[in-house]
């Protein structure tokens, strides 16, 4: 009667702990949200473990070492599932959610059943310390990964090749004759895209009108910032010291919405040759300002879930146009200091903000040709701010672990549905190794569906949220090569190896 009695009081503390955290507010810091949620969730699992299970199996404790480290593994194992149970229910990650569920039930009682059951001493002793090794090997750090070098452009881009500047082209105009006469290769391709209804298009695959509106109104507002993204700096000039100014323009960065910010020297390599858009198109393109200040903003999760439906190109142009306010606020700033600076944004691009980003040490640069960063991986847009103010520089973010991680994971290239992503290594001379794009395939797929795909960025591990679970993850990725090939594969456990596309939040139009 006392074990039913316990039994009883242990079920009703479950079925309380998952009402309050059905119930559990949004929370604002989700780095203290998580450990909150640990701290709740280990209380549990030590009232379940000792008040109902242990009871059940009459256990004696005394004297067994070996007893009590199997139970607290097999506590540490609930713990670090219910924990990614409410991260998931939070992120809206059903596969992880469910996956989670079960990952609750066997593994404690895996470990409870080595405890419990009559085996030879020496089974549950190996099942013990087999553990601890793995998870030792999983944490201790394995140095930096070789093979992987820090390479660079080994010659500058011409904007006019790019696929935006390609798409603008409009037929019977000197722009799209000069372009076509000096580049015959891209008409083939070029016409094929020109054929489908058109990014943003009401004729396209996925096209729904409200979200579709909504992208096409923050790529207007986008354009309303171009006669403010360059001009004349003040008469007079304020002296400030580099470590006041870039400590300002950081901080206030991050005031005005900026996830991560970093400077890097202007190098040649940076800046397109050529203007590819605009009225300026055909015009050169030189280098006038010694530093760039880098700063990316984050996509929503959620809706970068939907990809991809029209909730996900609407939060690419949103993260558009959060960018370039932001760089242009900064320029404008700095310009009434009396410094020169030019606001970097989209449509309006001088430079190649990955590169510039990757420089400042904003992350990598990983295989869908996006910069990888350390808060939100490729779920970011980027903006760049160039000037002449006297600023202190950051390092550079050349991460090995980033390319290693990206060489064995491979998710974006296998969901991308044109194949557009290379499923190989980086191919290129010594010193300008990358993996290479099939920028047509990829644009053309784009005009059929009416949206800006984005599936490469739902899938890869590094997008999850920025909070303590998933950082914790991050860390370990960055430190073991051992623990870059375990994160991979519970990330195929627990999410899918091809995930499917999130339901929208309710607000939002669902054409699943």
């Amino acid at each position: 009667m006392a074990t039913l009695a316990l039994l009883w009081e242990s079920s009703s503390s479950m079925i309380f702990c998952f009402r309050s955290v059905k119930n559990l507010p949004p929370v604002e810091n989700e780095g203290v949200g998580g450990i909150i949620i640990g701290v709740k969730s280990f209380g549990f699992s030590v009232k379940v473990l000792y008040f109902c299970i242990l009871p059940l199996l009459d256990f004696n404790l005394n004297g067994k070492p070996m007893t009590y480290l199997l139970l607290s593994m097999g506590a540490l194992s609930l713990v670090g599932m219910l924990w990614l149970h409410l991260e998931s229910r939070r992120e809206n990650e059903k596969t992880a959610k469910m996956r989670s569920v079960w990952g609750a039930v066997l593994a404690p009682v895996f470990f409870g059943l080595l405890a419990w059951l009559p085996l030879p001493p020496m089974i549950p002793i190996l099942v013990g310390l087999t553990t601890l090794m793995v998870v030792l090997l999983l944490v201790v750090p394995t140095g930096r990964p070789g093979g992987f070098e820090n390479c660079f452009p080994a010659e500058r881009f011409d904007e006019r090749t790019v696929m935006f500047s390609r798409a603008a082209l409009k037929p019977d105009t000197d722009y799209f004759d000069r372009y076509y006469r000096d580049h015959p290769q891209h008409r083939e391709c070029d016409d094929k895209f020109r054929r489908l209804p058109g990014l943003g298009s009401p004729d396209a695959g996925k096209y729904e009108p409200l979200s579709f509106a909504a992208a096409a109104a923050s790529f207007e507002a986008v354009e309303g910032l171009s006669g403010l993204i360059e001009g004349e700096p003040a008469a007079t000039t304020l002296e400030v010291s580099p470590e006041v100014a870039t400590a300002f323009i950081k901080g206030w960065l991050k005031k005005l919405g900026a996830v991560s910010s970093g400077i890097t020297v202007l190098k040649d390599e940076h800046m397109y040759t050529v203007k590819g858009r605009g009225e300026n198109w055909g015009q050169s393109i030189e280098r006038t300002h010694r530093f760039a200040i880098a700063f990316s903003v984050e996509m929503d999760h959620r809706q970068m879930g939907t990809a991809p439906q029209g909730p996900t190109m609407m939060e690419s142009a949103e993260q558009y146009m959060q960018a370039g306010a932001i760089a242009t606020q900064v320029a404008v700033f700095i310009r009434n200091l009396g410094w020169g600076s030019e606001a970097h944004i989209d449509a309006n691009y001088k430079v190649i903000c990955p590169l510039v980003a990757r420089d400042a040490g904003l992350g990598e640069i990983g295989r869908m040709g996006l910069l990888m960063t350390a808060e939100l991986g490729p779920r970011v847009r980027l903006g760049v701010i160039t000037t002449d103010l006297p600023v202190n520089t950051d390092k550079a973010g050349f991460d090995p672990a980033v390319l290693h991680f990206c060489s064995i994971c491979k998710k974006c290239a296998e969901i991308c549905p044109p194949g557009a992503i290379p499923k190989g290594g980086r191919e290129g001379p010594e010193g300008n190794k990358r993996w290479r794009l099939d920028s047509e395939s990829c644009y053309t797929y784009w005009c059929a569906t009416g949206t800006d795909c984005g599936q490469c960025v739902r899938v890869c591990p590094y997008s999850h949220p920025n909070t303590l679970m998933h950082n914790l993850v991050r860390r370990g990725i960055k430190n073991s090569a051992i623990f870059r090939h375990f994160a991979l594969k519970m990330d195929d456990l627990l999410y899918g190896r091809k995930p499917k596309p999130m339901v929208p939040a309710s607000w939002l139009p669902n054409r699943h």
